[in-house]
């Protein structure tokens, strides 16, 4: 059974998250100006939690963004020092797709919207059908003003995120506001990561990118959705 770490500091949260032996342990702490010295005492205390060196890993994954561009860049930096430094694969996951999976802990909806505070009078959205245990994307991610924002289907279930909080005419879109998901959790980037480990979609340090989807401004409908 693969041993697979998430780390995430995109948003206001920070987190990191560790599949270990079946089950899954964690870290969380809302701290918008302290992931710097948060993170990295996190990876070392599930490490510890566990019994381990980051060595036995098998992967890291990390939140590839949307989120502040600050924080985007914090988490690429942490894992790719890890990675580096462990000979460690690396698996990119979307911090919009983490709040839909959050979502789905949660309620066990099967359709979810997230939305992100993406500042500058815009907001990060994306929509997402449960696939196989995985919020896979039913629509492609995008950065918007919220009156802009049209959503090209009906209701979805649940919506989660920042971006209904500053937004919340956003939640029009939604059957229920997920409250308990308002930030991403690096827990809930693990059953994408592990999806991808098996199936051999990685990354080495090197290759990893953020995302910031600021060039995006409109809905694209993915294939085959």
């Amino acid at each position: 059974m693969s041993l697979l770490m998430a780390i995430d500091t995109a948003t206001e949260a920070c987190s990191a998250a560790l599949w270990y032996e079946g089950d899954i342990l964690s870290r969380y702490e809302v701290a918008p100006r302290g992931h710097t010295e948060l993170i990295l005492p996190m990876v070392q205390s599930l490490l510890d939690e566990a019994g381990i060196t980051l060595s036995r890993l098998d992967g890291l994954a990390f939140g590839r963004g949307p989120g502040s561009f600050t924080g985007v860049r914090i988490t690429l930096g942490v894992a790719q020092g890890l990675a580096f430094g462990a000979g460690l694969p690396l698996l990119g996951v979307s911090n919009l797709q983490a709040l839909a999976q959050g979502a789905h802990r949660y309620t066990g909806c099967t359709t979810a919207l997230s939305a992100i505070d993406a500042r500058m009078g815009e907001v990060y959205v994306g929509g997402f059908t449960l696939t196989d245990g995985v919020m896979s994307p039913m629509l492609a991610e995008t950065v918007q003003p919220p009156e802009a924002v049209a959503i090209p289907q009906t209701r979805w279930q649940q919506a989660a995120g920042s971006g209904f909080v500053t937004y919340p005419e956003l939640t029009a879109h939604a059957q229920g506001l997920c409250e308990a998901v308002p930030f991403p959790d690096a827990r809930d980037m693990l059953p994408q990561a592990r999806q991808d480990l098996a199936a051999g979609r990685v990354q080495t340090a090197a290759e990893a990118r953020p995302v910031y989807l600021r060039d995006k401004v409109t809905w694209q409908k993915l294939p085959g959705r």
